[in-house]
């Protein structure tokens, strides 16, 4: 009899050690976290026709830089999301690149709006920009969320011994975001302030 209860609270020691529910508390975090992304990309989706459609009153805009965006929005809402794309690196980087080119074809809209005056003038794109604005700072605060959870959720499952409860019920290291230019944005900006030769 003594025997059983030592192997009983051996085997509760065992398990309270092993990690298994910091996994799945973890593991609820990071597809909450992402959700949240998720739910701030589609902000983004639909804001990107009301933007269009404002941009388009302009007679003479670039119709290319229109068509970038529009080709981009469509490109980021059609790829389909599902709980398993945090697990699979080449899905999760499908979508994270659909996702920083409709980023880059909103960036280049809003730089060559401001050679329109009119277009500036317009009180509904000044709103959508604000808009627009925002909600790229709420990915951000989303995405930072997301990349801490899944860095604790990292940590937990190289650790040892949780590592070995990882092994054991497949609990892989999660992707995290990275960026698509690492190396273009990993040089410095060239300053130079003296005045330009005549």
């Amino acid at each position: 009899m003594m025997k059983r209860w030592l192997l009983i609270i051996l085997a509760a020691l065992a398990l309270s050690g092993c990690g298994y529910n910091d996994f799945q508390r973890l593991d609820e975090a990071s597809k909450s976290a992402w959700s949240e992304v998720l739910n701030q990309y589609q902000r983004r989706a639909d804001l990107v026709p009301n933007i269009v459609a404002t941009v388009k009153g302009e007679a003479n805009f670039e119709q290319e830089t229109l068509t970038k965006v529009i080709e981009a929005r469509a490109k980021a809402t059609s790829i389909q999301v599902t709980p398993e794309t945090l697990n699979n690196p080449e899905a999760f980087n499908k979508f994270q690149q659909a996702q920083g080119e409709l980023s880059s074809a909103l960036s280049r809209l809003m730089v060559v709006a401001e050679q329109y005056p009119n277009l500036k003038a317009n009180q509904a794109f000044r709103d959508l920009r604000v808009t627009l604005e925002g909600t790229e700072n709420r990915i951000t605060v989303a995405r930072n969320r997301y990349i801490q959870t899944v860095q604790e959720y990292n940590v937990l499952a190289r650790s040892f011994p949780t590592n070995l409860t990882a092994k054991i019920f497949n609990y892989d290291p999660k992707p995290n975001f990275s960026v698509q230019n690492e190396a273009q944005i990993s040089t410095p900006p060239t300053v130079d302030f003296s005045a330009p030769k005549k």
